[in-house]
């Protein structure tokens, strides 16, 4: 059975700095791309970056390009998702997500559709 659980979510200032964790299990976790999705209350959900097997390479969205850097570590079938200078419009639930890909399409990264497994969400609140 897999599960894909997120850690790391809670309120932090604006300008500060926050830690997200995606830790996978039942799979074979190098054989999936990472993305990270957002998604705030009325809003639609937002893909906002990912990363590819072995770590490589990374996309950003415009949103948060600069400011948030993706990780993994194949080893421990985690990956992080570290959040800079954040902003009052970082608050949503954050949620991690695995594809397994042939190919890389980077148009397709942000379309929650093309992802295989999904976790329940880690909460971030910045407060102003």
């Amino acid at each position: 059975q897999v599960q894909v659980v997120e850690s790391g979510g809670g309120t932090v200032q604006a300008g500060g700095s926050l830690r997200l964790s995606c830790t996978a299990s039942g799979l074979r976790f190098d054989d999936y791309y990472v993305g990270w999705f957002r998604q705030a209350p009325g809003k639609e959900r937002e893909g906002i970056c990912v990363i590819t097997y072995g770590g490589l390479a990374t996309f950003y969205a415009d949103s948060v390009d600069g400011r948030f850097t993706v990780s993994r570590d194949n080893a421990k079938n985690t990956a992080f998702l570290l959040m800079h200078t954040v902003k009052y419009e970082d608050s949503a639930t954050y949620y991690c997500a695995l594809a397994h890909w042939e190919k890389f399409n980077s148009a397709e990264y942000t379309v929650p559709d093309k992802y295989n497994y999904w976790g329940q969400g880690t909460l971030v609140a910045v407060a102003a």
